[in-house]
């Protein structure tokens, strides 16, 4: 089918990147990937304390990368989430343990149906006492997690975080139809239950 031309002009616009929302006086900020950044910010969006969530690519080389870029892996990024939050309200080391159970930390380069270095899990910490929280945390995880399985996910030094395009943003509440058969198809509520038992997800 041809295609109007008029379409294939619209459609030759590129998507444009959402804003990042200035981080108010107070708050502070958290960095993971956990596969699908739709469903990382849908589960940290629960968590009481969470002032906003943006969905985005770091960890890589390539500048002001597309969600056609990343989606390669070729780019070295990963899709991640930049949580914003309020400290007085929630410790960023109850995040870590809310990330832990939201994720399969025991695959390399793949979360649930999603393959690729753009799906690895990453801890991105931003200061030394985020980086130490990290580390002691997921120390803590191997000593109590209720499977074999050893754990991959990697902690490591922030990079320049770029937010992905807006249609991403918020996703899970714009599309919810198509949100909901993607994250059940994909299986990842099941599989975290298997490995977490009831601790799946937990905030």
């Amino acid at each position: 089918m041809k295609l109007p031309a008029a379409l294939l002009a619209l459609l030759a616009v590129p998507a444009l990147a959402a804003e990042a929302p200035k981080v108010p006086p107070g708050d502070a900020v958290a960095i993971f990937a956990g596969g699908c950044f739709w469903c990382v910010e849908s589960d940290f969006d629960q968590v009481p304390g969470v002032v906003a969530t943006i969905s985005g690519y770091t960890g890589g080389s390539k500048v002001d990368p597309t969600y056609q870029e990343v989606s390669s892996g070729t780019t070295g990024h990963a899709e991640s989430v930049e949580v914003i939050y309020d400290p007085k309200k929630v410790t960023y080391e109850h995040l870590l343990d809310v990330y832990w159970t939201s994720i399969d930390p025991t695959v390399k380069d793949r979360q649930f149906c999603d393959t690729g270095n753009q799906y690895r899990t990453a801890i991105f910490y931003t200061n030394d006492e985020q980086r130490r929280a990290a580390e002691a945390s997921k120390k803590k995880v191997e000593a109590t997690k209720p499977f074999k399985a050893p754990i991959v996910t990697e902690i490591t030094m922030a990079g320049r975080f770029y937010p992905a395009e807006e249609y991403h943003q918020d996703y899970y509440r714009k599309n919810p139809v198509r949100y909901k058969f993607y994250r059940t198809g994909c299986g990842r509520d099941a599989r975290l239950k298997e490995l977490w038992g009831d601790r799946a997800g937990s905030h």
